[in-house]
C-alpha cells in the first residue's frame, strides 16, 4: 500500500463509490449491499477468532477470513472496467469447510433437531456469523439476477455457513455447555 494512501477520499461523499476498475456505483446498489455484507461477516468471524479457542479452529478462521476479502473484490470488480489480476476462490477452498466439517462432526453427537443458539458467548457469534453468512448468500443469489456473480461464491457461502453451524456445536461441546433443543409446540 502506498504509504500516501488516505483513509479519506472525499470521492464518497456525494452516495457513491467505485468499484474495482473505477466505474462508480451508488452506495446502496446490491453490488456494494453484498461485498458489504460479506465486509460484515469478516467481522464476526474476527470476534469468534479472538476467543479462547483451539488453534486448529482460530488457523482455519483466518483461512476464513482471507477467502473472505477474496470474495469481497470479486463482487466489488468490474470485470468490463478493471485490467488488474484478483485473486479468486478456488474448490479447494469449499472442500477445505467440508474436510472441516466432516472433522468437527466426528466427535459431536447426532443432531436430533433443531438447536436453539446461546449457552456460550462463543456458541452465540458462531450462530451470528451463521446468519449474516445466510444474509450473504441470499444477497449474492440476487445479484446475480443482474450481475453475473461467481457460482463458486454463492456455494462457499453456503458451505461456510453450514461450518459455522458446526463449529458452534463443536465449541457447545469445548465449554461443556448444553445444547437447547427447540421444542415445538404442537
Amino acid at each position: 500500500m502506498p504509504s500516501e494512501w488516505k483513509i479519506y477520499t472525499k470521492t464518497g461523499d456525494d452516495g457513491t463509490t467505485s468499484l474495482i476498475g473505477g466505474t462508480r456505483v451508488p452506495k446502496y446498489d446490491d453490488r456494494i449491499e453484498a461485498y458489504g455484507t460479506a465486509d460484515e461477516l469478516l467481522s464476526w468471524i474476527g470476534l469468534i477468532r479472538d476467543q479462547e479457542i483451539d488453534s486448529s479452529s482460530r488457523a482455519c478462521l483466518l483461512t476464513i477470513q482471507d477467502r473472505l476479502f477474496t470474495l469481497q473484490s470479486t463482487l466489488a470488480n468490474d470485470a468490463v472496467a478493471n485490467t488488474r489480476p484478483l485473486p479468486l476462490l478456488e474448490a479447494v477452498d469449499i472442500e477445505l469447510l467440508e474436510k472441516e466439517i466432516d472433522r468437527m462432526n466426528e466427535v459431536l453427537p447426532d443432531l436430533t433437531s433443531f438447536i436453539l443458539p446461546g449457552g456460550h458467548t462463543t456458541v452465540s457469534y458462531c450462530h451470528l456469523a451463521r446468519t449474516v453468512c445466510r444474509r450473504t448468500e441470499r444477497l449474492c443469489i440476487k445479484l446475480n439476477e443482474t450481475v453475473t456473480v461467481d457460482p463458486l461464491l454463492i456455494k462457499y457461502l453456503n458451505r461456510l455457513s453450514d461450518y459455522l453451524f458446526v463449529l458452534a456445536r463443536k465449541f457447545t461441546k469445548d465449554f461443556a455447555v448444553d445444547e437447547t433443543p427447540w421444542k415445538p409446540r404442537v
